[in-house]
């Protein structure tokens, strides 16, 4: 292993193995990411709450308990960050806003609780805008999270703290949520990976002071984990999935199904909304097609059906929802932060009665037409997002609105539909990250995970990388 100051560059998995061999201590770990926290988070504001001393704690009892001699588990010793809107125990549940400052979470969420239970050692909060309802990476609570490749692009939303950290080093793997990308922008935007797991994989809880989410909040937003390799995706998964007694949505399925037979076809979309796809963007997609026809998959172009009413239902169920509770919801928001959902709102304004409960059915409707398409081309392959990473600046009208959100239509269908899928970089495009996605079939991440693996041995890992620093103010 390399020196202490050194471990902040391992893998999740490297450093778990390690810890678990006694090659390294969990506290020389956890020290080394604490030191590049402090050394890197200036320039970025990607960690909020450090937890300094209860990492420290944690690490201590690992390595009491390899020197009693006990088995420890696969990610042992690895620090990781929560999403501001994911439970720690003892520590403000805060969703980046003010006025949630002082919620303090009794338990931990179950998705914390497991990675805890596999050796992971939480080491802070990550930044994301207000309540998760923006594109644009700022919380009015803590400020903006700048992107390390370039300070005035955007990092994503709205798991970018933890995308941020993961791609720097402060972090070996980082736990967000998407309900539309927001793991997989920050991922593609920050030279990252993340699994957006499918509806019922992972357990999770986002109660908020105890109420329960809405229909379309529990449907759409899944937890899922961020790394630096597809490995570490994979050594993450296994220690979230599976059923929990805290939210029954999750599925007792295994990880791993069975292999479909002959050469897996792999529906290959190129540009899902018709807007167009960056040439660039486009050059990787097609690599990694290439990638995984080299491998033995049989990839050719497909659409995926019904996209256009996909948007519109997904905008229905969800500004119907918000619609009802807009007036109590805007309080909670800087200006920049409510622009976001009052253009989504003007965009798909809120259904009535009857027309969200059709909603609800034409929901079934389209998985059922996404699960015949599945059903021969078990994996799809497309870019994350069809642009380059954008620059910071938000929408500030109905049509920028639209130019800002359609690149990512694909990430929004698939929350829609409830699949799941990878984001997995594609090298540099003019010295920015891009990178593509994999979707997969109801409970088949795994195979997302495998053709995952095959696009990042062709390309290579990105992170970590030295953020840059940001433009001097005029």
């Amino acid at each position: 292993m390399d020196s202490e100051k050194e471990l902040w560059r391992r893998n999740a998995t490297e450093l778990g193995a390690a810890v678990a061999r006694g090659e390294v201590d969990a506290a020389e770990v956890v020290e080394s990411h604490l030191e590049r926290v402090a050394a890197t988070n200036p320039a970025v504001n990607a960690v909020t709450q450090l937890m300094a001393d209860a990492a420290r704690r944690a690490a201590r009892e690992l390595d009491r308990r390899r020197a009693r001699g006990e088995a420890l588990g696969p990610l042992a010793g690895v620090p990781f960050t929560v999403k501001e809107n994911i439970h720690v125990a003892g520590w403000p549940t805060t969703h980046g806003v003010p006025a949630l400052r002082d919620h303090v979470a009794a338990a931990d969420s179950p998705p914390v609780r497991r990675l805890r239970a596999a050796g992971a050692i939480p080491i802070g909060h990550s930044n994301m805008p207000d309540l998760a309802l923006s594109t644009t990476p700022e919380s009015g609570l803590f400020g903006a999270t700048l992107n390390p490749w370039d300070p005035t692009r955007t990092p994503g939303a709205t798991s970018s703290g933890d995308g941020v950290a993961v791609a720097v080093g402060m972090a070996a793997l980082g736990l967000g949520n998407d309900s539309g990308g927001s793991v997989r922008l920050p991922a593609a935007f920050n030279g990252v990976a993340a699994l957006k797991p499918g509806y019922g994989r992972f357990a999770a809880d986002h109660r908020v002071y105890g109420q329960e989410p809405t229909l379309a909040s529990q449907l759409f937003p899944v937890d899922g984990p961020l790394a630096r390799s597809v490995a570490d995706l994979r050594a993450a998964a296994e220690a979230l999935v599976g059923a929990d007694a805290q939210d029954p949505r999750a599925v007792p399925v295994p990880l791993r199904g069975p292999r479909p037979a002959g050469p897996i076809r792999v529906g290959v979309v190129v540009d899902p909304t018709g807007a167009g796809t960056h040439p660039r963007v486009r050059a990787a997609v097609d690599e990694a097609a290439a990638a995984l026809e080299a491998a033995g998959y049989a990839p050719e172009e497909v659409s995926v059906p019904r996209l256009e009413e996909s948007l519109e239902s997904y905008g229905r169920l969800i500004m119907t929802e918000f619609g009802l509770n807009w007036a109590r919801i805007r309080t909670l928001l800087t200006e920049e932060s409510a622009r976001h959902i009052e253009l989504s709102m003007e965009r798909t304004p809120p259904a009535d009665l009857a027309e969200y409960i059709r909603h609800t059915g034409v929901r079934l409707s389209v998985q059922r037409d996404w699960a015949a398409l599945q059903e021969t081309h078990p994996l799809l392959l497309a870019a994350t997002h069809t642009q380059p990473v954008p620059a910071r600046e938000a929408p500030k009208d109905v049509e920028s609105h639209l130019e800002a959100v359609l690149p990512f239509a694909l990430c929004t269908a698939t929350s829609y539909v409830g699949v799941p899928a990878v984001s997995v970089p594609t090298g540099l495009a003019a010295g920015m990250p891009q990178g593509v996605q994999l979707i997969g079939r109801a409970y088949r991440e795994d195979l997302c995970l495998d053709a995952a693996e095959v696009i990042e041995r062709h390309f290579g890992v990105l992170a970590p990388v030295e953020p840059r620093p940001a433009p001097a103010r005029a």
